[in-house]
């Protein structure tokens, strides 16, 4: 079994580094003089790093692609203020005649998958009174390869919660938002949109897949995740005793306009208050994710300015948090007050 010892998150500027690495992005290319070599992206557990391949060794390379593993050895430079592996050997492995602990190369969440799931579980026994709603939501999580799945999917493929259980992550945010929602407007549905929550990314389970680094599946290109959803809950919709239709019928156009317009990908604009909460509670976590990613990426010496966030359209500027209260600091006594007191 070929163990890992050093990580992206271990990098230091002009070390020597010798390891097995996760292929996330490959491409073959060539110098302004012809000269072919491999632009890459390494990738494991704790990050990624571009690597650069030059002639002559490239030659070497059969086909490099994403999901495969190199063992490496390369220097680590600084390109754009950024780590960059400059490769001067290497060698392809093959995991089906290797034993690797995939989890040191596959990012995941900070908590467990499997918690995250107990704490969606937990949320609808508390937040559920309507039996029909508990019994759905309890059929479906507890379906041995819907849960296969939801413990394995990332919530996008490189946007935002790009990451083994990203789509759980994603998912328990959003549907603590919408409970937010609902306490402070009264007039929602809660169990509603707590239910249409729980399941208004259900699809992307299906939409993309990859034990390593994930792409969209067929049906992903060709449907796309918030039909493929819909067509995963049908059955057990069909099924449930004492749904009412009405409320299926919410539930279902909720999730069908999660996107909120035309132009973003839902086949219809929300209708409802419950669809238009849902909309907002999803939009909400995906670009606070992302703003927080982006700006978490700043190194010391980048400036207040982040590079230009694609998924945003902007560039993010890294403000100055308010001071947090010093722990040790407290408001003096009356009797040590120098202001007169009110009578």
């Amino acid at each position: 079994m070929q163990s890992k010892n050093l990580f992206v998150s271990d990098l230091q500027q002009g070390s020597a580094i010798e390891d097995l690495f996760l292929i996330a992005e490959a491409r073959s290319a060539e110098t302004r003089n012809g000269q072919p070599y491999w632009d890459l992206v390494l990738q494991d557990a704790t990050g990624k790093v571009s690597a650069k391949i030059w002639a002559p060794l490239s030659q070497q390379a059969n086909g490099l692609a994403p999901g495969q593993f190199l063992h490496v050895q390369a220097k680590v430079e600084l390109f754009r203020e950024k780590f960059q592996l400059n490769i001067t050997r290497f060698e392809e492995i093959d995991p089906e005649g290797e034993t690797l602990d995939w989890s040191a190369f596959v990012p995941r969440t900070a908590e467990a998958p499997e918690t995250i799931l107990e704490d969606l579980e937990q949320l609808c026994r508390d937040e559920l009174q309507h039996k029909p709603w508990r019994a759905l939501c309890r059929s479906v999580l507890r379906d041995p390869e819907i849960r296969q799945r939801l413990l394995q999917a990332p919530a996008a493929k490189s946007v935002h919660h790009a990451y083994r259980g990203g789509l759980l992550e994603h998912t328990r945010q959003v549907c603590r938002v919408c409970l937010q929602f609902a306490a402070l407007y009264p007039d929602l549905d809660k169990e509603l949109l707590f239910v249409a929550a729980l399941f208004h990314d259900f699809g992307k389970a299906w939409e993309l897949e990859g034990l390593a680094t994930w792409d969209y599946s067929d049906a992903g290109q060709l449907l796309g995740h918030i039909h493929l959803g819909l067509e995963r809950l049908e059955p057990f919709l069909r099924r449930q005793k004492g749904l009412d239709p009405e409320l299926a019928l919410h539930l279902k156009h909720a999730i069908l306009s999660h996107h909120g317009e035309l132009e973003f990908g839902s086949p219809k604009r929300p209708k409802t208050p419950e669809a238009f909460a849902l909309h907002f509670a999803d939009n909400l976590d995906s670009k606070l994710t992302t703003a927080s990613a982006a700006l978490n990426d700043l190194g010391e010496h980048d400036g207040g300015w982040t590079p230009k966030v694609w998924a945003l359209q902007r560039q993010l500027f890294k403000r100055t948090p308010t001071p947090a209260p010093m722990a040790t600091q407290h408001r003096p006594r009356e009797d040590q007050c120098s202001l007169p007191l009110k009578e």
